[in-house]
């Protein structure tokens, strides 16, 4: 069952023929009123197939602003390098020779992380990313001036994997200290398992601190955490899941909610706070955010029929779950969601996805946010 929600929904970019995805996939960072989101633009294409994009032209990634708490939004031009001025995570979507990977071998592409960063900075940030999708290395930004600029791309070693997704989810621990949550390989050809990694000299050296739940099952996966500390101290990290079988379009997908009550060193399944009634459209990830008032919200892009962009309330710090809450209804398919989210100063929720809301499915792709206070 559905229960409604008063929403606001303001357009972030949204253009005819153009491909505005997944912000999941770069982040989103809040000062005060003062919010950034990163997303990706590339061109549209009616022979994409689900993601309605043309792979023959480039994906690069940009960021919007907004001053004012979300209510109107500037695109920029990402303000650091990029290598061989190729877009970032984003490899899957384009051909042959547009790929950041083809270039990451390349002088000076990723250099080694200097160390002494200081987490703490009132204006800091930091971005993940990744070349690549079966071949994969990962790289990290850093800004102290509110993503005015990037430092980077700085390497992040494998962990032992055969290779890593890094996406934007961190925990600041300390002026120095931080966790990282990350998606590593599994069977060695794809990525499958999340697990977190610890720096505790400024971002100088990483060492990986535990996976986060089993490792899937073949042809499944558990990945693209999205993490939270309590003020109890205990860690939740919500992790995009699915297994069955994908060929046949027969898999099933979920979010399930773990808990780590030792700083991340290790984890225990807490629930499913969400489990998708569709087969076959692989899912969508969560962010989990908590509320001045201690209740926490977790938001997705539910790509079940009807598309739309949900979210669900925890009073009991995430050991039980209200209802659906429809937060943005009307998608053309279920080529939707990827969300991010701040919590204003206020209380107010701010979530940035990507969607369509052509009937048939074949319309651009836009950035959009959606901007509600839960009651």
């Amino acid at each position: 069952m559905t229960v409604s929600a008063s929403t606001q929904q303001v357009m972030i970019f949204r253009q005819p023929g153009r491909y505005g995805g997944w912000p999941a996939n770069y982040g989103i960072w809040s000062w005060g009123d003062e919010i950034v989101v990163g997303f990706t633009t590339g061109f549209h294409s009616d022979e994409g197939r689900f993601h309605a994009r043309d792979k023959a032209r480039p994906f690069i990634n940009v960021q919007a602003r907004s001053l004012d708490g979300g209510q109107t939004w500037t695109v920029e031009d990402f303000p650091g390098a990029r290598p061989g001025d190729r877009g970032l995570s984003a490899d899957e979507h384009m051909n042959p020779g547009l790929h950041l990977a083809e270039v990451m071998d390349q002088p000076g592409a990723t250099q080694p992380s200097p160390g002494g960063f200081d987490f703490s900075h009132p204006d800091f940030g930091l971005m993940a990313a990744r070349a690549g999708l079966t071949t994969v290395r990962s790289f990290f930004y850093i800004t102290t001036d509110r993503a005015r600029s990037w430092q980077g791309p700085y390497d992040l070693p494998l962990f032992g994997q055969s290779g890593i997704h890094a996406r934007t989810d961190y925990i600041i621990e300390a002026p120095d200290r931080a966790l990282l949550f990350l998606t590593g390989h599994k069977d060695g050809v794809y990525e499958g398992r999340a697990f977190c990694v610890r720096t505790s000299d400024g971002g100088l050296t990483f060492d990986f601190a535990s996976f986060i739940g089993a490792e899937p099952e073949p042809g499944a996966f558990a990945i693209m955490p999205a993490s939270l500390r309590l003020p109890s101290g205990r860690l939740l990290a919500a992790v995009r899941c699915r297994a069955g079988d994908r060929k046949a379009r027969r898999d099933v997908s979920w979010i399930d909610l773990y808990r780590s009550d030792d700083s991340g060193m290790s984890w225990q399944h807490l629930n499913r706070p969400v489990t998708f009634s569709d087969q076959g459209h692989n899912g969508n990830p969560g962010t989990i955010n908590r509320l001045p008032d201690g209740r926490l919200v977790l938001i997705y892009g539910n790509r079940d029929t009807p598309a739309q962009v949900a979210a669900r309330l925890s009073g009991d710090g995430g050991e039980s779950w209200s209802d659906e809450i429809v937060l943005r209804a009307g998608g053309g398919n279920y080529d939707i969601g990827y969300p991010r989210t701040v919590v204003r100063p206020d209380g107010v929720v701010v979530t940035v996805y990507y969607f369509n809301d052509r009937p048939d499915g074949q319309g651009e792709r836009f950035i959009e946010a959606t901007i509600w206070r839960p009651d």
